[in-house]
């Protein structure tokens, strides 16, 4: 079967540690899915031009964080690299840009955070990759085009991220409800995507609340290069949506 291509958003690093609705999701997602290996796009490593890790072996661990509770930095996910699959993925982002390849580095929280709850036995071989965030969106999308065959060998695709992703706005009282703006901002992208519409590579200057909801680019990033790695004859589909802190989109969208 095609694997999917997913965006998810990766929140807060304490998804690691935390059961929420949002985890219990990410745990029945996994459950149903048995991808060859895995893409990870993460907005946490950001490079020069696309890269991608070639490891051989077990994945050091990144903790790119500070402030967190001592159980986080104890957290080990054992992922496996895979030097063979790395190097499909180069060979066929190859085509779009040129693509540089990363031997050491080990996985950040864009990447653990999601498949700890996904695949928890870290036994699927994982490629991670970086983003170009000031790539424009088409230019991103087009790298995920050049990545869809692979769907067909049962690779998966996500792009790690968050379409709103504002911690400058965050509300940390309690449960806070959804700030609208946050709300206005999702609904404009999701429709425009749905519709596969141009308008949305132009997010900046058309959709409501652009700059309030990605006052920098990089978490939005990974959502065009899922986009452009999803099927061009069906409507992108939300499979979980929530917000935590007032804006911080907790969205899961196939494509």
């Amino acid at each position: 079967m095609k694997a999917p291509a997913l965006f998810l958003a990766h929140g807060s690093p304490m998804l690691a540690i935390e059961d929420n609705t949002y985890t219990t999701f990410l745990k029945k997602l996994g459950e149903g899915i048995r991808p060859q290996a895995v893409v990870i796009f993460t907005a946490h490593w950001m490079t020069r031009q696309p890269t991608v890790s070639a490891v051989e072996g077990t994945y050091d661990m990144i903790y790119d964080f500070s402030g967190f509770p001592r159980e986080l930095y104890e957290v080990v996910y054992p992922a496996r690299g895979s030097v063979e699959w790395a190097e499909r993925v180069r060979e066929r982002l190859g085509g779009a840009a040129e693509v540089a390849v990363d031997p050491t580095r080990g996985l950040d929280h864009g990447s653990w955070v999601l498949l700890h709850r996904l695949f928890p036995n870290a036994d699927i071989p994982v490629v991670q990759a970086s983003v170009v965030p000031w790539w424009t969106p088409k230019q991103l999308f087009q790298l995920g085009e050049a990545l869809r065959p692979l769907r067909d060998e049962g690779v998966m695709i996500i792009g790690s991220g968050g379409t709103v992703h504002n911690l400058m706005a965050l509300r940390w009282e309690g449960h806070a409800e959804a700030d609208a703006w946050a709300v206005a901002f999702d609904d404009w992208l999701l429709s425009r995507s749905a519709a596969h519409s141009e308008e949305v590579f132009d997010y900046e200057n058309k959709a409501p609340y652009a700059k309030q909801a990605v006052p920098t680019p990089e978490h939005l990033a990974p959502y065009w290069i899922a986009y452009g790695a999803g099927s061009r004859d069906q409507a992108p589909r939300v499979l979980f949506r929530e917000y935590q802190y007032g804006s911080l989109s907790l969205m899961a969208v196939s494509f």
